[in-house]
């Protein structure tokens, strides 16, 4: 059996954004998202997923970008300043995530899934943070960011390179997680293409997928004037996937090859 989470970023970064994971759902094949507790827009994201029972909400933790909601402070523009903040102290991964967890909790959210803004939690000290706090909350699912191998021409060189290179934590990763209980993915898709993917992608994208579940990331959004003048760098690409996931070639290769979309919370 192939079973498929798609799963959108972001939820909480600006209005059209959560507008647009909203809709991706609601008329497309968008089945889950994770919410940025520090986000401008947190609160209409909490709206609308009281409004919309059928989407999965977890957390989408943030120590890159945005402010911290311990005190304030902007958290660092780049994952290796990043390194050298916690190297130094002055970000303790596991007191800024708990807040930010805690923050979603508060707000009547059941989350079941966890991933981290830039991938952080492939950096061992955020792993662990991340590892404990899945146990702690008893959120079973984390996300494994290693892509299933695409064609090599699908996908810029440079990609492709950093892609690959994550793979040299996989052990470790899988360890971590296993010694906290937590869960993941057979596999993941969507770092390599985000950013330049259309619809003729995801349903080559579907009809390719492996036995097993899969987490599909992606950024879908209406591109509004809260996003025109956002800190990021997918813009009109937020708009091109929703278009592509709100399509008839998604449905139809659904469709063709059996593929199951599924929450994380229908999984076992």
């Amino acid at each position: 059996m192939k079973l498929l989470v798609v799963n959108a970023d972001d939820f909480g970064f600006t209005r059209d954004v959560n507008a647009g994971i909203v809709q991706a759902h609601t008329q497309g094949i968008l089945t889950a998202t994770t919410l940025m507790a520090n986000g401008a827009a947190f609160d209409d994201a909490i709206r609308l997923a009281r409004e919309t029972p059928t989407l999965d909400v977890g957390c989408h933790l943030v120590l890159v970008g945005g402010a911290s909601l311990l005190d304030g402070r902007q958290f660092p523009a780049t994952v290796s300043q990043l390194i050298h903040a916690i190297a130094v102290r002055r970000i303790r991964p596991v007191e800024e995530l708990r807040t930010q967890i805690r923050k979603i909790v508060d707000a009547g959210i059941a989350p079941v899934h966890l991933d981290t803004h830039k991938h952080t939690h492939l950096f061992p000290p955020v792993l662990d943070a991340v590892a404990r706090l899945s146990e702690e909350f008893k959120i079973p699912w984390v996300r494994r960011p290693f892509d299933f191998p695409l064609q090599p021409g699908e996908v810029p060189l440079k990609k492709r390179l950093v892609s690959g290179a994550f793979g040299f934590v996989r052990s470790r990763f899988h360890r971590v997680l296993s010694k906290h209980g937590c869960r993941t993915t057979d596999h993941f898709a969507g770092f390599q293409i985000t950013g330049r993917y259309d619809a003729g992608h995801v349903a080559d994208l579907i009809r390719s997928l492996p036995e097993g579940s899969t987490e599909f990331m992606v950024h879908p959004g209406i591109l509004g004037e809260e996003l025109k003048v956002a800190k990021t760098r997918l813009k009109q690409s937020r708009a091109d996937e929703l278009a592509a996931l709100t399509s008839p070639q998604a449905r139809a290769a659904l469709a063709e090859t059996g593929v199951r979309l599924v929450r994380y919370r229908e999984l076992h």
